[in-house]
Order: C-alpha cells, then sequence, then structure tokens
C-alpha cells in the first residue's frame, strides 16, 4: 500500500485522471450528421473511413480545464481531445477522461441537431490506472455490452423491489427508513471495473441542466477511483455524492471534474 501511495496514477494532456469512456449516439439521417461534422474547423477528417480527431481549437478552443490553468496551448500543434466514428448506424465518441466526456456531451449536443444524432448511452471503466500498467488497445476490448447491461439490469431490479417495498409500508417513518437502508446499501457496493450510463433527454432540453445529472454520476465514481488509489478504501459513493453536492450546489461555482 505505501508503495501505491508513492505511486501516481495515469492522467492525461489536460490533467485529469485517465479513465477511457465512449459515448454512443443513435443516428438517424447519417449524411446530415457528415455534412455537420465537415464543417466544424475543430474535427480533423481520418484519410480513411468515417472517422474524425476532435481537437482542442476554433470551436472547441473555449473549453475550459481547471486542472491546467497555467498549461500553455499550441495552436499549431492542438491536443487530441478525443475521436468519432461512424459505424453500424451509430456515432461513437472515445475519450481519455470522464471530463472530456461531460464537456463533450453538450458541447456537441448544441452543435448537432436532435434528429439527426443523439446521445443515448456512456460506457467507461471505474478505476485509475498506473504508470507502468498495460492499457487495452481498443475501446471493443474493453466493453462488453452484455456484461454492461446485465449491471443495469440488476441495478434496476433493486431499486424496484426498494420502491415497491416503500409503497407497501405501512408508515412514512418505515418508508423512510427503507429508503435509507437501500441508499447505504447501493453506495457501500464495490463498482463494477466497467459501467453504463444510458441518457434519457427530451428533444426540447437546456444541455447545462440535462447533462447535469451525468457530470454528477461520473463525478462520485471518478471521486471513489482515486480516493481508493491513495488508501482511503472505505471511500464510497455517499462520500462521494456529498463532497460533489457540495462543490455543485454549495458555492455554486461548477467546474465540470475538475
Amino acid at each position: 500500500m505505501f508503495e501505491r501511495l508513492q505511486k501516481p496514477f495515469l492522467t492525461v494532456e489536460t490533467g485529469e485522471a485517465y479513465q477511457p469512456i465512449r459515448l454512443t449516439y443513435q443516428l438517424t439521417q447519417e449524411t446530415a450528421l457528415v455534412n455537420t461534422l465537415n464543417q466544424l474547423k475543430c474535427l480533423e477528417k481520418s484519410p480513411t473511413g468515417l472517422a474524425w480527431h476532435w481537437v482542442w481549437r476554433d470551436e472547441a478552443a473555449a473549453l475550459h480545464f481547471e486542472s491546467v490553468a497555467s498549461y500553455q496551448k499550441n495552436d499549431d500543434r492542438p491536443i487530441r481531445l478525443g475521436t468519432l466514428s461512424i459505424r453500424d448506424k451509430h456515432l461513437y465518441i472515445n475519450l481519455p477522461s470522464f471530463k472530456r466526456a461531460c464537456l463533450c456531451v453538450p458541447f456537441f449536443d448544441r452543435l448537432i441537431d436532435f434528429n439527426t444524432a443523439h446521445v443515448i448511452r456512456a460506457d467507461f471503466i471505474n478505476k485509475v490506472f498506473g504508470l507502468d500498467e498495460r492499457l487495452h488497445h481498443g475501446f471493443a476490448e474493453l466493453f462488453n455490452d452484455d456484461e454492461l447491461e446485465k449491471i443495469i439490469e440488476e441495478r434496476t431490479c433493486a431499486y424496484t423491489k426498494a420502491q415497491k417495498q416503500c409503497e407497501q409500508a405501512s408508515s412514512p417513518e418505515e418508508a423512510l427508513k427503507i429508503l435509507s437502508e437501500y441508499t447505504k446499501h447501493e453506495s457501500e457496493k464495490r463498482l463494477p471495473y466497467a459501467e453504463r450510463y444510458h441518457f434519457n433527454t427530451p428533444a426540447n432540453h437546456d444541455p447545462d441542466v440535462a447533462f447535469l445529472g451525468f457530470y454528477i454520476f461520473l463525478r462520485g465514481r471518478e471521486l471513489v477511483a482515486i480516493r481508493r488509489w491513495f488508501g482511503n478504501i472505505g471511500y464510497s459513493l455517499a462520500d462521494a455524492a456529498d463532497e460533489t453536492m457540495e462543490q455543485v450546489f454549495g458555492g455554486m461555482d461548477i467546474d465540470i471534474l475538475d
């Protein structure tokens, strides 16, 4: 444990922890989407296939990374924030950190018409990596659809069971006790290696409000991974929720995954 406390975890160029995450978009109008993406100066078209590199310049230049406040951007060699690709009637955006995902979703939400394509889920890794750890070569190697959906199904069943027990409780006090026990049990669970988040966003929405829940969800998991890396094994999602809610709603100085 002492060796780990002295050992930094892997970070990306913008300063945050390396935690691979893949966004999946439901694609309705491929031609319209391709036209939109090709018009963005912050995207560099790949020479082969329907793929682009998302770089930190032009339309994306104003994106803020608090963790690198002193970072000197080089416009001639901008950082690649992520990659986009179209296949199997979906748009995929692969990113190396949770913060980039939280910035990415509202960024492209404003640029892509909802009826052309919209985000439906995010798959991600619930851990940070050591500097000398072997990293997977591709996102297909990281995520298994069946396993991710099974985790969601188990979580949904547990919630439905608790909800039914609350509805059948003999008093508000009993219902509150059931809900409290359910929340405590869920927050203390060991997080799975890989996990999935489903979006349920209406066509007419405010991106900053609509994706706040996504930020809070990821922020808690990032905090758990980092705190446990540095030896705080007892740090739970409940602790992360308290810390995140204080940050978001306490000072109202919202900075996504700083």
